[in-house]
C-alpha cells in the first residue's frame, strides 16, 4: 500500500509564504517525477509543477518565479516552496507522485491566501 503524507498547508495573508511538503511511503518504486497539483474552488484541477527525479522541473506560467519545487529522492519527497502568495492561489493543493506503472495522488491540503 502507498501513502503520500503531505503537510504544510494552511492560511496566509497576501505576499506570503508556505512550504508544501510531500512524502510518498510504502510499496513505491520505480518513481519518475513527483509534484503538486491544484484546484480551486469551481475549477478544474490544474498543474503548478512537477519535477523528475532527475531535477528536470516543468513549472506552470502562473507561479514561475514565486514557486520553488525540489526533491528528495532518498526520502520520496519533494517539497514546494511558495512566496509572493496571491489570492488566486487559493485552492487544495494534492501531491502527485508518477511511477513507471502508476500515478499516485494525495488527499490534498488547502492553501487560502486572504487578500
Amino acid at each position: 500500500q502507498v501513502q503520500l503524507v503531505e503537510s504544510g498547508g494552511g492560511l496566509v495573508q497576501a505576499g506570503g509564504s508556505l512550504r508544501l511538503s510531500c512524502t510518498a511511503s510504502g510499496s513505491i518504486w520505480g518513481i519518475n517525477a513527483m509534484g503538486w497539483y491544484r484546484q480551486a474552488q469551481g475549477k478544474e484541477r490544474e498543474l503548478v509543477a512537477l519535477i523528475s527525479t532527475s531535477g528536470t522541473t516543468n513549472i506552470e506560467d502562473s507561479v514561475k518565479g514565486r514557486l520553488t519545487i525540489s526533491i528528495d529522492n532518498a526520502k520520496n519527497t519533494v517539497h514546494l516552496q511558495m512566496n509572493g502568495l496571491k489570492y488566486e492561489d487559493t485552492a487544495v493543493y494534492f501531491c502527485f507522485v508518477n511511477t513507471l506503472f502508476h500515478n499516485y495522488w494525495g488527499q490534498g491540503t488547502q492553501v487560502t491566501v486572504s487578500s
